[in-house]
């Protein structure tokens, strides 16, 4: 993850140079430049979108030396779609952001239920808007899809 990177070093990683990787792009597949084996993100906005995307879709439990990372989704797949569970979704997301990526900060979380099946909606999608702490101008986005097929 990114994280390991902005802690190690103390301070923003600038995207200067295009020779240098700053992590695994996803989703894996070969990497065609002659960098390594996989792919890779070039820029630290790339890289921080792997990571989130990664941090979302990872359920609390699922990683062994690691069991509180990631966030459980699938269990608000088949709730009532209120007020309070899009709370309660933003909310979830916003303490594990905050826990995992301290460096991100949110602007924005929209969660938005399927709206295709009027009987059994059975996909969440969370869009959200973000920066990097060190470059707040720089404002980006990440589309996460949770559905109970995954």
């Amino acid at each position: 993850m990114a994280v390991r990177i902005l802690q190690q070093t103390g301070s923003f990683v600038n995207d200067i140079n295009p020779n240098v990787s700053v992590g695994i792009d996803l989703p894996f597949r070969r990497g065609e430049d002659g960098d390594g084996y996989f792919a890779t993100s070039k820029t630290t906005i790339d890289s921080v979108k792997n990571d989130l995307r990664l941090l979302l879709n990872t359920h609390q439990g699922e990683r062994f030396f690691r069991p509180t990372l990631g966030i459980n989704l699938r269990k608000y797949l088949f709730e009532q779609y209120t007020v309070d569970t899009v709370l309660n979704i933003q909310n979830d997301i916003l303490d594990t952001i905050t826990t995992y990526l301290p460096f991100v900060s949110v602007r924005d979380i929209q969660v938005s239920m399927d709206e295709k099946d009027s009987i059994g909606k059975n996909k969440i999608t969370v869009k959200i808007i973000f920066f990097i702490q060190n470059d707040p101008g720089a404002l980006s986005s990440v589309d996460v899809d949770v559905t109970s097929g995954e």
